[in-house]
């Protein structure tokens, strides 16, 4: 589903004008019975200004920017934790999901952390483990994200089988040099680059918090 461009209306009236502008001359040349030229001179003027109207509405057309196609993820919402976190831990995992999923296109999301699964939430793919492959294996090696901006057309995205069939786009965000940030969207080239610099702070404070849950353990 693409979202209703307001400003068609606007960015149409110079095609508009301009047409009607190259009609009413056409109109008019073939009423008048004898053509003068001043009259000659100000069709000419008129069949310039009609042209640069309708180019000008042709490049408004094509500059401006479509919407990426949103999709319905397939899957339930849910909320889950793992059991044996500390409340403190949890409710950071809580603040830190809530947060994404409401300010940005994520629709879904994991944080993998020392191979074990804190959190899904959002709308949830039908495999509750993650078993880790050559993007996540990548991300959790080099320490730096990996944005697959339409996933469907990366060979790659078969790992990603425990989020929603029909993810739109996934980042990958290292979580120190333990874990993984998993976002998943409903729509592909959802995530400006504000986003993913959003994200990558979030995730710098939860390597914080869940280093100090390793210290205490």
């Amino acid at each position: 589903m693409t979202k209703p461009d307001p400003n068609v209306v606007l960015r149409r009236l110079p095609l508009f004008v301009g047409g009607l502008g190259a009609v009413l001359l056409l109109i008019n040349r073939f009423l008048t019975p004898e053509l003068t030229n001043s009259q000659a001179r100000g069709d000419v003027l008129g069949v310039i200004l009609c042209a640069v109207l309708i180019l000008t509405g042709l490049i408004w057309q094509q500059v401006q920017p479509r919407s990426p196609d949103t999709v319905q993820l397939i899957g339930e919402e849910g909320f889950v934790l793992a059991a044996d976190l500390p409340e403190a831990v949890k409710t950071e995992l809580a603040w830190a999901s809530h947060l994404l999923l409401t300010n940005t296109v994520t629709r879904s999301l994991i944080v993998f952390y020392q191979g074990q699964v804190l959190l899904r939430r959002g709308i949830l793919g039908t495999k509750s483990e993650v078993t880790p492959g050559p993007i996540l294996k990548r991300v959790l090696e080099k320490q730096q994200a990996i944005y697959l901006v339409a996933l469907y057309v990366y060979p790659g995205k078969i790992e990603f089988d425990y989020l929603p069939d029909n993810t739109q786009g996934v980042i990958c965000q290292p979580i120190g040099d333990k874990g993984v940030l998993i976002l998943g969207a409903n729509a592909p080239r959802s995530y400006t680059k504000q986003d993913e610099i959003w994200i990558a702070g979030i995730a710098d404070k939860l390597a914080v918090s869940l280093q100090k849950l390793e210290f205490k353990s």
